[in-house]
């Protein structure tokens, strides 16, 4: 079953200190285009974890975030006394008639006032963050499946659209045959010239061989039939279908260059749509 590009994905765990909570985001891409956002106290994780995000996800415009709330009642951010103190005293000294209220107001908004303890990676915390982030990427690999499924019935409604206007196209082919003949007939009757029948047959036949859409008809069943085959395929395919969908733009393209028949490019005027709306689901295609 095929998979989209398209795709979002959520997990949360509550700590007894912290709450996680982990996001993934992805879109449709040529590659796999990797954004991550994380706390500065993960960064030195960050590689492994893109080589993790990659592995799953393979190609996709990803948007990969992991939120960390703090739940406890301490926090690491302090207030930095001596140099509060120190603000206090200079300050005095500029506004002698300020009372202490106003000096620790202008105090505290002065650069270096707060100090940040850092923190170590908890190795424990991290095994258990990394229990969300997999099931973040699971939750977005479900989507992902989910979208493929609907991906598939439209290519099977486009296909079978495909498949019914050549089908009456070729159901117009001997009308066709006869009008080109009739036309030809006609315009050599206008000359008031004498013709060699043979040789006039001869002449239409090579004609109408050159019209002929038997090839054409041969190949596109076989493209339409390859990229069902495709679609139900285990591996990710989404290159693959693009090159075949050129393949049947080809052969419809030649059809239409060939009808030489009015209602006929009608109808194949018609399986260009149904490939174009094929070609612009198939970039969503892993």
């Amino acid at each position: 079953m095929i998979q989209s590009m398209t795709g979002f994905g959520k997990a949360t765990l509550q700590l007894p200190t912290k709450k996680i909570t982990v996001e993934v985001k992805s879109l449709n891409s040529k590659g796999l285009d990797l954004n991550v956002r994380m706390p500065s106290l993960y960064r030195e994780m960050e590689l492994g974890l893109r080589n993790q995000i990659a592995l799953k996800l393979e190609r996709g415009k990803v948007d990969f975030s992991i939120f960390i709330e703090s739940t406890a009642e301490q926090t690491s951010t302090k207030v930095n006394v001596p140099i509060v103190k120190a603000y206090i005293s200079q300050l005095r000294e500029v506004y002698a008639d300020a009372d202490e209220t106003e000096l620790m107001k202008m105090a505290v908004r002065m650069p270096d006032t707060l100090k940040i303890e850092r923190d170590e990676i908890d190795e424990n915390d991290w095994v258990q963050i990394q229990t969300v982030i997999e099931e973040a990427l699971q939750n977005i690999l479900n989507f992902r499946r989910d979208e493929g499924a609907s991906l598939e019935k439209e290519f099977q409604l486009r296909i079978g659209n495909i498949r019914q206007y050549m089908t009456e196209a070729l159901a117009l082919d001997p009308e066709r045959v006869q009008a080109i003949k009739d036309r030809l007939q006609t315009a050599i009757s206008e000359l008031k010239v004498n013709v060699d029948e043979n040789r006039f047959e001869q002449e239409l036949i090579y004609y109408l061989e050159k019209l002929d859409i038997t090839e054409e008809k041969v190949r596109l069943t076989n493209h339409l039939d390859y990229f069902l085959e495709t679609i139900n395929g285990t591996e990710a395919n989404g290159r693959k279908l693009g090159f075949i969908t050129q393949e049947m733009g080809r052969e419809i393209n030649t059809m239409g260059s060939k009808s030489n028949h009015a209602q006929m490019q009608k109808l194949v005027v018609q399986m260009k749509d149904e490939l174009e709306k094929i070609k612009e689901q198939v970039l969503n295609v892993l």
